[in-house]
């Protein structure tokens, strides 16, 4: 049977069922492909899914990343990168980690409010939070919704830290906050540019903003007093690991003072979905670029291991390791390592109805 054509605007042509579920999808010829071969593709459109919110701050203990605590205002995004860590997540909500994962956006309406009283807590002890790390906050559908904007306003109003990883030029539009967040040491923003190539860029992130768009946005927020970096993420062996020193010099020109590089990972239905963009996109290089990928994983297209899945291991893993550091003293980035404040902090007023007279 031939394999489903690529929709438009959308980085998977695949759609497996959830690992979750207790039966399976499978694709079958019944015939009436010819027949509507011709009709016009439009893509399929982004639906929206409520999500009620009993929490939005969750805790995190891996070793290896820089935070403790995030926030996500959604579930999927609309970016539809091929290679996003956090496409199996969508498992959870019964939905597949393909093309489900662009389409259908889980959003909290209530998340502001949820913040304000988890902030509010008397046990609540302020530590800096990410704001959308397994989703973008600043995906197409947040234009219209501005969850995210609430919830970075709520962050302002309380003088809480936060740091954040975006692909999205949108982030121009809440400058106002970010500046006065800034003015305290309260924020950092990370930039993930892949590429410079804006083919390969379509092809990876079909519905992010251009590189050249990226880059322009971290240096409006650079003049607005804004700490920005670079991540050079994922780095993809034999498609854009070639790009590293090129990505990190565009962005220091546009005012980046860290980087740092993510090696691809590849967890559960992320391997098909993966491998399925290789051979759509890439036939001729799919096994070498595969095959890499394995020497950096012990042999695996994964590893999970804390310490390991984010570097890989091995010669190739060490020439990545030896090429960031010499290009960011050569660049003069990570040279100062920012803080973010904790000390001004100060919890949300409580919502305590008539008690609030006295």
């Amino acid at each position: 049977m031939k394999p489903p054509s690529l929709p438009r605007g959308r980085g998977s042509r695949l759609n497996p069922g959830d690992r979750f579920a207790d039966w399976q999808r499978a694709a079958f010829d019944d015939g009436w492909a010819d027949d509507v071969a011709d009709e016009p593709d439009h893509g399929p459109a982004t639906t929206l899914l409520l999500d009620k919110a009993r929490s939005v701050i969750v805790r995190n203990a891996s070793p290896d990343v820089p935070f403790a605590q995030s926030i996500n205002p959604y579930k999927g995004c609309e970016h539809g990168c091929a290679y996003c860590f956090a496409r199996p997540g969508h498992a959870y909500l019964g939905l597949s980690p393909g093309l489900d994962f662009e389409t259908k956006i889980a959003w909290k309406p209530d998340a502001p409010a949820v913040l304000r009283r988890e902030l509010a807590a008397p046990g609540y002890r302020c530590q800096p939070v990410a704001l959308g790390i397994n989703t973008d906050g600043w995906q197409p559908v947040e234009r219209r919704l501005g969850l995210t904007r609430q919830l970075l306003a709520i962050l302002a109003e309380t003088r809480h830290p936060v740091s954040i990883v975006t692909k999205s030029a949108l982030i121009e539009r809440d400058i106002d906050l970010l500046a006065d967040l800034a003015r305290d040491g309260l924020v950092q923003v990370m930039f993930s540019v892949t590429t410079l190539d804006p083919r390969l860029a379509r092809q990876l992130e079909p519905r992010a903003a251009s590189p050249a768009r990226r880059l322009a946005a971290m240096a409006r927020l650079h003049g607005a007093g804004v700490p920005v970096g670079v991540l050079f993420a994922p780095l993809i062996p034999a498609i854009n690991d070639h790009e590293m020193e090129k990505v990190l010099e565009a962005a220091q020109a546009a005012g980046a003072e860290t980087a740092g590089y993510v090696l691809l990972r590849l967890p559960r239905e992320l391997r098909e979905l993966f491998e399925d963009w290789l051979v759509t996109h890439y036939p001729d290089r799919a096994g070498h670029v595969l095959s890499l990928l394995r020497q950096l994983r012990g042999g695996e297209l994964n590893d999970s291991r804390f310490g390991h899945r984010m570097r890989g291991e091995g010669v190739f893993a060490d020439l990545y390791s030896q090429r960031l550091r010499r290009c960011c003293e050569r660049l003069g980035l990570n040279r100062n390592r920012r803080q973010l404040v904790t000390t001004a902090f100060r919890p949300p007023g409580r919502d305590d109805g008539q008690l609030a007279l006295f």
